[in-house]
């Protein structure tokens, strides 16, 4: 979803309450690896297969309305208890895979991916399989997003890839998850449109590139050997982030945050499931909307360096007035059902996601320490994710208001919010704090 930050201390950073940690040298297992400098590139493969399997979800929905063998409020609730498997997954594990190491924390995920599949799959009639689905899917992004993304920036060092230059390991982290998410979208929502079994082949193709990512991830050597020797402090201790109080964080990026998802649940949950009677192949075009959205949230997220500023809040301010330009589309699009109107519905929120995804997350290592800096980043993902219950709640709030009425709504707080980010974008910068 992106270019963000790995949320751990990397190695060589001070320890958790500030005592010096010295990494010892890379392992025999690891210096394999140097003169090829690939390692990385596994541990991307196993993060691209866990977000295939997290977005592949978002095209059927389509299909399962159409089924009617769920309530609308039900499948839009999916959205919910995937965000919920994230948050609870992100928040534990970054500090998990700082303590113990990456692989350990990192192996399980695409396990935990392929299980989700397999519940998904046998689920097409039933509710518990469905949603226990979903959160163990959710789960897995969370880890991969943590432990995964951690991994990957300590392979993309010139210690173990030659080839590495300093800003490597954050971006290849970050293709590796938008490949995934848009990749997994399409490809699932075109077999849905036009292969037998909809309703499992998606998942099964999704299970056999998985077990192959987990094959290739058993050879990657780990990155922080003894790393519980080097943290100082009780587990429940990296649990605590002071920068979360910090002012700037509250009133520069909260604001913000919720925008990441809810522009991206806009556009490519509610707009295709409006104008679905509209097109002939529902799902391929849901898997459309989707690949669309998220390709120009992160074409946005090249041209960073020009939109954001370490010395005020542009970034956001850029970003919040693309989300209530596109709501405001959005909200007319909801009345007209245009199918043009909801593919640039899907360019100006897929750009405001983007932004609003990489202007947060900039803010957030300008304010947090080396100690808690995976801390604060995973609190902004898990703020972000409460976008993903913007269409169960506008599902469920359809039987009292219309659609162009709530989507009225989210321009006007979209609004405020980009109010409280003018105020406050040249106050409590961190290096005046």
């Amino acid at each position: 979803m992106i270019d963000q930050p790995t949320p751990s201390r990397q190695p060589g950073n001070e320890g958790q309450h500030g005592q010096p940690s010295r990494p010892g040298p890379p392992p025999s297992s690891a210096r394999s690896y140097r003169g090829v400098g690939r390692a990385w590139l596994l541990v991307a493969f196993a993060v691209f297969m866990v977000a295939w399997g997290g977005n592949e979800f978002t095209p059927m929905m389509v299909m399962y309305r159409k089924e009617s063998v769920f309530s609308p409020v039900f499948v839009d609730s999916l959205l919910a208890s995937y965000a919920i498997g994230i948050a609870g997954s992100l928040v534990i594990a970054g500090p998990l895979s700082d303590r113990f190491g990456r692989r350990i924390v990192m192996l399980p995920a695409p396990i935990v991916a392929i299980v989700a599949s397999v519940f998904i799959a046998l689920g097409e009639t039933t509710e518990w399989l469905m949603f226990t689905g979903r959160v163990l899917s959710g789960v897995s992004i969370g880890i991969a997003m943590t432990a995964g993304g951690s991994w990957i920036k300590e392979l993309s060092t010139p210690a173990m890839d030659r080839t590495a230059k300093a800003n490597s390991g954050a971006k290849r982290a970050t293709m590796s998850l938008t490949g995934g998410f848009a990749i997994g979208a399409l490809t699932a929502g075109l077999l849905a449109q036009w292969a037998p079994l909809p309703a499992q082949l998606p998942y099964v193709v999704h299970v056999a590139l998985s077990v192959a990512s987990l094959i290739g991830l058993l050879q990657v050597p780990e990155t922080r050997q003894s790393a519980h020797l080097r943290v100082k402090g009780s587990f429940w201790s990296d649990l605590f982030v002071p920068t979360a109080k910090h002012p700037r964080f509250l009133l520069a990026v909260i604001p913000v945050a919720p925008w990441v998802f809810g522009c991206a649940g806009v556009a490519y949950a509610i707009m295709p499931a409006l104008s679905q009677d509209r097109v002939s192949a529902a799902i391929a075009f849901s898997a459309a909307v989707t690949a669309l959205c998220l390709g120009c949230g992160f074409g946005i997220q090249q041209f960073v360096q020009y939109l954001t500023s370490p010395r005020s809040a542009r970034g956001q301010i850029i970003a919040l007035c693309l989300v209530i330009v596109g709501m405001s589309l959005a909200a007319w699009v909801a009345a007209s059902r245009s199918i043009p109107g909801v593919l640039v519905v899907a360019v100006l929120l897929g750009g405001g996601y983007g932004l609003c995804m990489i202007s947060g997350l900039s803010e957030v290592q300008r304010i947090a320490g080396p100690d808690d800096l995976g801390g604060l980043t995973a609190i902004f993902y898990v703020v972000t994710y409460i976008g993903f219950l913007f269409p169960m709640i506008l599902t469920k709030l359809s039987q009292w208001f219309t659609y162009p009425m709530m989507l009225g709504f989210g321009v006007v707080m979209a609004t405020l919010a980009l109010v409280v980010v003018v105020l406050n974008s040249r106050r409590h910068l961190p290096s005046v704090a």
